[in-house]
């Protein structure tokens, strides 16, 4: 589980198919601390740590399957070599919950509608697919890209956030751009309200 609170900006140092989609992601998380098996969300997606090193830089690598592939925005040509991704480490019992329980199962491929700013914040308008369109409500959470973020307002599939500097500083949303594909995963609380109401229907 996470939280939604990006704690490091990673790099992908490189990708190769095997099988499976593999890659190698730097990190300035100290790998000493890491251990092999370990959960790290990286762009939202929940990832298994497979082996790692420190040569010239920390570093960790993982295996993408093809559904996680298919599913995100990893599908969508969106990592290569280069890419920045937010990164988060699994939360430990104890742990501060600032943002709200994150899974790490993306749920589809969100769009950047547009951005403008307000203020010395940014307010990102995105449009989310047709069939989770429905989970997304003003003031509720979300998660994009790995980001635990507040809706401000709905209209049909799109929905707005504001994004402080700080959240742009410390993450990749200070590079997002629209057209950009992004990883949502709906807030789980939505989820289970929404099968209720249909089981009651």
């Amino acid at each position: 589980m996470f939280t939604g609170i990006i704690t490091d900006m990673g790099e992908v140092l490189a990708l190769e198919q095997q099988g499976d989609l593999w890659a190698r992601i730097g990190t300035s998380y100290d790998v000493d601390t890491v251990d092999i098996g370990a959960s790290i969300a990286c762009d939202g997606v929940c990832l298994t740590v497979i082996s790692k090193g420190k040569d010239p830089q920390d570093w960790f690598d993982v295996q993408i399957s093809a559904e996680s592939v298919a599913k995100t925005n990893i599908g969508r040509n969106s990592w290569h070599v280069g890419r920045r991704l937010n990164l988060e480490r699994a939360l430990k019992v104890g742990d501060e919950l600032g943002g709200h329980i994150v899974a790490g199962h993306v749920d589809g491929v969100a769009e950047i509608v547009s951005i403008r700013d307000e203020g010395d914040s940014s307010r990102f308008t995105f449009r989310a697919p047709d069939d989770l369109a429905k989970f997304i409500a003003p003031k509720g959470s979300v998660t994009l890209n790995g980001t635990s973020l507040t809706v401000n307002e709905v209209s049909g599939a799109e929905f707005g956030v504001n994004i402080i500097p700080h959240t742009k500083e410390v993450t990749t949303w200070g590079a997002a751009k629209a057209g950009d594909p992004i990883n949502i995963e709906i807030d789980t609380m939505a989820r289970y309200v929404a099968r209720l109401q249909e089981w009651n229907a």
